[in-house]
Protein backbone atom coordinates (compact mmCIF):
# COMPACT_ATOMS: atom_id res chain seq x y z
CA UNK A 1 0.00 0.00 0.00
CA UNK A 2 1.34 3.53 -0.69
CA UNK A 3 1.00 5.96 1.98
CA UNK A 4 -0.49 8.28 1.31
CA UNK A 5 -0.14 12.25 3.28
CA UNK A 6 -2.63 13.01 6.45
CA UNK A 7 -3.12 16.57 5.11
CA UNK A 8 -2.29 19.17 2.30
CA UNK A 9 -0.73 21.36 4.91
CA UNK A 10 2.56 20.26 6.99
CA UNK A 11 1.73 18.15 9.56
CA UNK A 12 4.16 19.63 13.33
CA UNK A 13 6.09 16.43 15.12
CA UNK A 14 3.67 15.33 18.34
CA UNK A 15 7.18 16.01 20.75
CA UNK A 16 7.41 20.00 18.79
CA UNK A 17 3.57 20.72 19.87
CA UNK A 18 3.18 22.72 22.85
CA UNK A 19 2.42 20.87 26.30
CA UNK A 20 -1.29 20.46 26.53
CA UNK A 21 -1.75 19.73 22.51
CA UNK A 22 1.03 16.83 23.23
CA UNK A 23 -0.76 15.38 26.23
CA UNK A 24 -4.34 15.61 24.73
CA UNK A 25 -3.03 13.62 21.62
CA UNK A 26 -0.85 11.26 23.49
CA UNK A 27 -4.55 10.45 25.77
CA UNK A 28 -6.28 9.61 22.67
CA UNK A 29 -3.68 7.50 21.36
CA UNK A 30 -3.60 5.72 24.54
CA UNK A 31 -6.99 5.21 24.55
CA UNK A 32 -7.75 4.18 20.74
CA UNK A 33 -4.38 2.88 20.16
CA UNK A 34 -3.42 5.31 17.33
CA UNK A 35 -3.64 9.08 16.64
CA UNK A 36 -7.07 10.46 14.48
CA UNK A 37 -5.23 12.47 11.49
CA UNK A 38 -7.82 15.09 12.80
CA UNK A 39 -5.54 16.11 16.13
CA UNK A 40 -2.47 15.89 13.91
CA UNK A 41 -3.70 18.05 11.34
CA UNK A 42 -5.43 20.76 13.71
CA UNK A 43 -2.52 20.99 15.67
CA UNK A 44 -0.33 22.63 12.45
CA UNK A 45 -2.16 26.00 14.56
CA UNK A 46 -2.57 25.54 17.87
CA UNK A 47 -4.70 28.61 19.06
CA UNK A 48 -7.48 27.04 16.89
CA UNK A 49 -6.78 23.54 17.65
CA UNK A 50 -7.77 24.33 21.64
CA UNK A 51 -11.02 26.34 20.47
CA UNK A 52 -11.70 23.89 17.75
CA UNK A 53 -11.55 20.80 20.34
CA UNK A 54 -13.04 22.82 23.02
CA UNK A 55 -16.02 23.43 21.26
CA UNK A 56 -16.19 19.52 19.99
CA UNK A 57 -16.06 19.04 23.69
CA UNK A 58 -19.01 20.86 24.88
CA UNK A 59 -21.23 20.06 21.59
CA UNK A 60 -20.14 16.04 21.47
CA UNK A 61 -19.35 15.44 25.25
CA UNK A 62 -22.21 16.72 27.44
CA UNK A 63 -25.06 15.11 29.05
CA UNK A 64 -28.74 15.22 27.96
CA UNK A 65 -31.98 13.90 26.29
CA UNK A 66 -29.46 13.86 23.15
CA UNK A 67 -27.37 10.83 23.17
CA UNK A 68 -24.03 10.55 22.57
CA UNK A 69 -24.78 8.13 19.52
CA UNK A 70 -27.46 10.57 18.05
CA UNK A 71 -25.13 13.21 17.99
CA UNK A 72 -22.79 10.62 15.98
CA UNK A 73 -25.41 10.29 13.28
CA UNK A 74 -26.08 13.85 12.93
CA UNK A 75 -22.27 14.26 12.09
CA UNK A 76 -22.47 11.51 9.54
CA UNK A 77 -25.25 12.73 7.97
CA UNK A 78 -24.05 16.48 8.06
CA UNK A 79 -20.90 15.15 6.97
CA UNK A 80 -22.32 13.14 3.91
CA UNK A 81 -23.90 16.26 2.73
CA UNK A 82 -20.96 18.03 2.83
CA UNK A 83 -18.93 15.23 1.02
CA UNK A 84 -16.39 14.73 3.72
CA UNK A 85 -14.79 12.01 3.56
CA UNK A 86 -12.60 12.11 6.72
CA UNK A 87 -15.86 13.17 9.12
CA UNK A 88 -18.41 10.39 7.38
CA UNK A 89 -15.69 7.70 7.79
CA UNK A 90 -14.30 8.53 11.37
CA UNK A 91 -17.46 9.14 13.10
CA UNK A 92 -19.13 6.49 11.47
CA UNK A 93 -16.90 4.47 13.25
CA UNK A 94 -17.91 6.35 16.64
CA UNK A 95 -21.42 5.66 15.69
CA UNK A 96 -21.13 1.98 15.45
CA UNK A 97 -19.70 1.90 18.56
CA UNK A 98 -21.68 4.16 20.58
CA UNK A 99 -25.00 2.69 18.89
CA UNK A 100 -23.32 -0.61 19.22
CA UNK A 101 -24.86 -1.63 15.88
CA UNK A 102 -22.62 -2.49 12.97
CA UNK A 103 -24.92 -1.41 10.55
CA UNK A 104 -26.39 2.21 11.49
CA UNK A 105 -22.80 4.60 10.18
CA UNK A 106 -23.47 3.18 6.41
CA UNK A 107 -26.84 3.64 6.54
CA UNK A 108 -27.36 7.66 8.05
CA UNK A 109 -24.70 8.37 5.37
CA UNK A 110 -25.88 7.08 2.63
CA UNK A 111 -29.78 7.65 3.20
CA UNK A 112 -30.79 8.02 6.24
CA UNK A 113 -34.53 8.66 5.11
CA UNK A 114 -34.42 4.76 4.97
CA UNK A 115 -32.14 3.94 7.87
CA UNK A 116 -33.26 1.64 10.77
CA UNK A 117 -33.92 4.52 13.09
CA UNK A 118 -36.85 6.17 14.58
CA UNK A 119 -39.38 8.44 13.50
CA UNK A 120 -37.53 11.23 16.43
CA UNK A 121 -34.31 10.77 15.37
CA UNK A 122 -35.75 11.05 11.46
CA UNK A 123 -37.09 14.33 12.90
CA UNK A 124 -33.67 15.59 14.49
CA UNK A 125 -31.59 14.68 11.38
CA UNK A 126 -34.23 16.51 8.97
CA UNK A 127 -33.59 19.21 11.13
CA UNK A 128 -29.88 19.03 11.14
CA UNK A 129 -30.00 18.74 7.65
CA UNK A 130 -31.76 21.79 7.20
CA UNK A 131 -29.59 23.91 9.40
CA UNK A 132 -26.28 22.31 7.27
CA UNK A 133 -28.00 23.59 4.09
CA UNK A 134 -30.70 25.57 3.91
CA UNK A 135 -30.49 27.62 7.63
CA UNK A 136 -32.00 30.47 6.24
CA UNK A 137 -34.88 28.67 5.98
CA UNK A 138 -35.54 27.70 9.88
CA UNK A 139 -38.89 28.95 11.16
CA UNK A 140 -41.16 28.12 14.43
CA UNK A 141 -42.61 25.24 12.21
CA UNK A 142 -39.14 23.18 12.75
CA UNK A 143 -38.97 23.54 17.13
CA UNK A 144 -42.82 22.66 16.82
CA UNK A 145 -42.39 19.56 14.65
CA UNK A 146 -38.89 19.02 17.09
CA UNK A 147 -41.50 19.50 20.23
CA UNK A 148 -43.62 17.28 18.74
CA UNK A 149 -41.03 14.36 18.89
CA UNK A 150 -40.19 15.65 22.54
CA UNK A 151 -37.40 17.57 21.66
CA UNK A 152 -36.87 20.51 24.30
CA UNK A 153 -35.61 24.41 23.13
CA UNK A 154 -31.98 23.41 24.67
CA UNK A 155 -31.89 20.26 22.32
CA UNK A 156 -32.58 22.39 19.40
CA UNK A 157 -29.75 24.59 20.11
CA UNK A 158 -28.19 21.79 20.61
CA UNK A 159 -28.45 20.08 17.10
CA UNK A 160 -28.03 22.91 15.56
CA UNK A 161 -24.80 23.54 16.84
CA UNK A 162 -23.30 19.84 15.85
CA UNK A 163 -24.90 20.46 12.78
CA UNK A 164 -23.22 24.14 12.19
CA UNK A 165 -19.72 23.13 13.61
CA UNK A 166 -19.38 20.03 11.55
CA UNK A 167 -20.26 21.74 8.54
CA UNK A 168 -17.20 23.97 9.22
CA UNK A 169 -15.26 20.75 10.52
CA UNK A 170 -16.36 19.35 7.15
CA UNK A 171 -14.74 22.38 5.01
CA UNK A 172 -11.67 22.41 6.83
CA UNK A 173 -10.96 18.78 6.18
CA UNK A 174 -11.62 18.96 2.81
CA UNK A 175 -9.78 21.93 2.19
CA UNK A 176 -6.93 20.12 4.16
CA UNK A 177 -7.46 17.12 2.38
CA UNK A 178 -7.84 15.37 5.85
CA UNK A 179 -7.43 11.60 4.72
CA UNK A 180 -8.79 9.19 7.39
CA UNK A 181 -7.11 6.64 9.55
CA UNK A 182 -7.18 2.90 8.48
CA UNK A 183 -8.10 1.82 11.55
CA UNK A 184 -11.77 3.78 11.31
CA UNK A 185 -12.59 1.48 8.68
CA UNK A 186 -13.20 -1.69 10.70
CA UNK A 187 -14.03 -0.22 14.32
CA UNK A 188 -17.60 -1.20 15.64
CA UNK A 189 -18.05 -3.87 12.85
Amino acid sequence: MTAHAISRFPVPEIKELPDDIRERILAVQEKSGFVPNVFLTLAYRPEEFRAFFAYHDALMDKPGTITKAEREMIVVATSNVNQCQYCVVAHGAILRIRAKNPQIADQVAINYRKADITPRQKAMLDFALKVSARAYEVGDEDMETLKSHGFSEDDAWDIAAISAFFGMSNRLANVTSMRPNDEFYAMGR
